[in-house]
């Protein structure tokens, strides 16, 4: 149940009410923007709300139980600190956001709505419209640990413990030709062919640079290096740009062992039965299938 606060609810009982939303938008890496669909500035709680943005709520839902609501927030990319190199770079992937009912001519007359995060983000000719979930689709995300024959960890971490650092799983370099989005070719940077797919790419310097993409496939032809990317780079690539490019793990047992000799430190259960192991039908001489020990 929501209490509404004695001042708020004495404005709402009056014949005319001065009302708009406020938005408090906090992104993962700290920053913290403010938007209203009121047609001045407001502030309160250390934080400016911008009008003027075009930012306007549709209708929001909210549901009993376990089940995950939300709504959708529309605009148009005009306010400053909201552009669209930033939402094409993932830096409002998963923000935070506080919804506030609020009264225009005295800002301590406000009641907080909602606080969800953002999802989907669709954008067209100059604006977007924001998904806003609710809290309980934290509930549908992985926690914890899983039973499963593939490692959990993400190559790198501390759970894995793999030196990405090392030249052997690690290399830099130019961009020699490109088609500007999805493709990039660069001289020969000394790791073999495939060594880096599903992998890393990150950006040093372009107009991409800090942002990174996953590796969808790495070919070595001859003196070149070149490399299909998962997803569009938010900026167009150039010749001369330059990056950073790791190796990419399958997360199975033989990868560990084999390629990164790390298999002391694997997240996965590679020995599990998988689903179908209670009705396969054992063939004569099939190897692990004798009763004997998995592990020799």
């Amino acid at each position: 149940m929501r209490t509404i606060p004695s001042n708020l609810s004495a404005h709402l009982a009056e014949g005319a009410t001065s009302l708009c939303h406020c938005w408090r938008l906090i992104r993962r890496d700290g920053v913290t923007l403010g938007f209203t669909d009121h047609d001045r500035d407001l502030a309160f709680g250390g934080t400016v709300f911008a009008a003027r943005t075009g930012l306007e709520a549709a209708e929001a839902t909210s549901e009993l139980g376990l089940a995950v609501g939300g709504g959708e927030v529309s605009g148009a990319l005009v306010s400053a600190g909201l552009t669209e190199t930033d939402i094409a770079s993932g830096l409002y992937d998963d923000a935070s956001v506080e919804t506030w009912l609020v009264n225009w001519a005295d800002a301590e007359q406000r009641l907080l709505l909602d606080i969800g995060s953002i999802g989907e983000i669709r954008r067209a000719d100059g604006s977007f419209v924001a998904e806003v979930r609710g809290l309980m689709h934290r509930l549908d995300e992985e926690r914890g640990r899983l039973f499963r024959a593939t490692c959990s960890a993400d190559l790198g971490d501390a759970r894995c413990g793999v030196n990405l650092s090392s030249s052997a799983y690690a290399d830099t370099g130019t961009v020699t030709r490109t088609d500007g989005a999805l493709a990039i070719a660069a001289s020969r940077i000394g790791l073999a062919d495939g060594w880096c797919t599903g992998g890393r790419l990150t950006w040093l310097t372009g107009a991409n640079a800090g942002t990174s993409v996953e590796v969808k496939v790495h070919r070595a032809v001859g003196g070149t290096d070149e490399f299909d990317l998962w997803q569009r780079a938010p900026q167009a690539i150039a010749v001369g740009d330059t990056f950073r490019v790791t190796a990419g793990c399958d997360k199975t047992h033989a990868t560990c062992r084999d390629k990164f000799r790390n298999a002391v430190n694997f997240r996965g259960f590679p020995h599990m039965p998988g689903n179908d192991f209670v009705i396969r039908v054992p063939r004569q001489g099939e190897p692990g299938l004798d009763g004997g020990s998995f592990f020799r």
